[in-house]
């Protein structure tokens, strides 16, 4: 049985500009296109678009996920991944449910929480360098350099703050692209300058030139430039104007 793409749409809550964007690129095509040019999916798509949002759940980007459904997997075994996966977010997510509870209690008593109690379930070592461990191989495999290089140990708290400021970062730049701020203009400016200063802080070399030559390259290479294309389509080129603007 074949199914349009809105029947497709109001079963999996994907919004039909989404399911038009996934076949755009390649990810999701479907099963055949009618003579009145109508998308029709069937029973081994709808198979995929459920792999793919199980990989969405889990947060990675299309471009990752087509990838790793381009070999076309065998489902069992994919499905089997995905499900240790979730489990182990689910366990993260539990954790920081667990954190947060304590602390509602700690702040409804009045009492302080244990430092070391604080932070528990915001990441750890062996997280972080899975977290990491792609765009090592990446990293490695293309120009021969290697984060993870000397074994020294992960800062956990400190990465914690830098991806939260990267986050705040890449959202905000994402915000700006979005609502039409011009990428020269003057509160895209503060938000370089705040980030660059943030950076500096804890222990970056970086000035408005430097940083404008990581964007640059965080454009020309294909790994990372997906990686913000997926947060938003030309956050890549924005980002990259933006700091050249900002560097002079």
């Amino acid at each position: 049985m074949l199914h349009t793409v809105k029947e497709v749409s109001d079963m999996s809550g994907v919004t039909i500009k989404a399911l038009h964007h996934y076949h755009r690129i390649g990810l999701l095509s479907p099963s055949e296109i009618s003579a009145a040019g109508y998308r029709l999916y069937g029973r081994r798509e709808l198979e995929r678009l459920q792999q793919i949002l199980f990989y969405r759940e889990l947060d990675f980007p299309l471009e990752k996920i087509k990838q790793l459904l381009s070999a076309e997997p065998d489902r069992l075994a994919l499905l089997s991944e995905q499900r240790e996966l979730l489990l182990e977010r689910r366990e993260r997510l539990e954790r920081l449910l667990r954190t947060m509870d304590e602390t509602m209690d700690s702040a409804k008593k009045g009492e302080q929480m244990d430092m070391d109690q604080m932070f528990v379930g915001f990441g750890s070592e062996s997280e972080w360098k899975e977290a990491l461990s792609e765009q090592n191989e990446h990293l490695k495999g293309t120009y021969g350099f290697d984060l993870m290089e000397g074994g020294a140990p992960i800062d956990v708290p400190e990465m914690n703050e830098q991806a939260a400021e990267a986050a705040a970062f890449m959202a905000a730049m994402a915000e700006a692209l979005r609502s039409g701020k011009k990428h020269s203009g003057e509160e895209v400016r503060l938000l370089i300058e705040r980030h660059i200063t943030f950076l500096r802080e804890h222990g970056h070399e970086t000035d408005a030139g430097t940083f404008a030559a990581q964007c640059r390259f965080f454009l020309s290479d294909d790994f990372h430039r997906s990686m913000l294309e997926s947060q938003q389509t030309g956050l890549a080129y924005y980002l990259a104007a933006a700091a050249d603007a900002c560097a002079g």
